[in-house]
């Protein structure tokens, strides 16, 4: 059975943004959709992200047919914990994914979940599919970042123009062109 997790970033939660929207598209198909809720901006690190992520695990309800569909920060947050435990999906999508990036606020905020770009490569040999999905005019992740971002997992790259950072704030309280890539 697949699983779709939808994984928001940071100052995120599963009811803003497109998710809300996403999580109904799902379900009018019958397809299983999780969307945890992980501590944002208070208590954000990768620590206590995973540990809500390796409860799934332990469930198994993360399996080779599972598709992660992340945004912002959760793109690199799954890449990582993907990573460290080894484990195969169906499928990644990430939307505005990055690794790095130094912003000028926040920056603790983003660097438990940092990784190298060499252990972020580790992911370039997975055989599942990669999508990354990003803007010419984000104001938080330069389109070149999130290039750099999903050269180094090897994933597909989608640029959507004139989409800013695909939340709320640039007109994403929905998104159907992410369903022609997540299926």
């Amino acid at each position: 059975m697949e699983n779709y997790f939808l994984i928001h970033g940071s100052y995120g939660n599963p009811y803003k943004n497109w998710f809300p929207w996403l999580k109904n598209q799902l379900a009018k198909r019958k397809l299983n959709c999780i969307v945890p809720n992980f501590p944002s901006p208070t208590k954000q690190d990768y620590e206590s992200w995973s540990r809500i992520l390796e409860a799934y695990l332990e469930i198994g309800c993360i399996t080779e047919n599972t598709i992660f569909i992340t945004h912002s920060l959760g793109g690199i947050f799954i890449a990582k914990f993907l990573i460290k435990h080894s484990i195969k999906i169906k499928k990644l999508v990430t939307v505005a994914g990055f690794n790095n990036i130094k912003f000028e606020e926040d920056n603790s905020l983003y660097d438990s979940f940092y990784i190298s770009d060499e252990e972020l490569e580790g992911l370039k040999k997975a055989s599942f599919d990669k999508v990354c999905m990003y803007s010419n005019d984000d104001p938080y992740v330069p389109q070149i970042e999130a290039e750099k971002f999903a050269k180094c997992i090897n994933a597909e790259k989608i640029l959507v123009n004139d989409a800013g950072h695909f939340n709320e704030k640039s007109g994403y309280q929905e998104f159907g062109e992410i369903l022609k890539y997540i299926f």
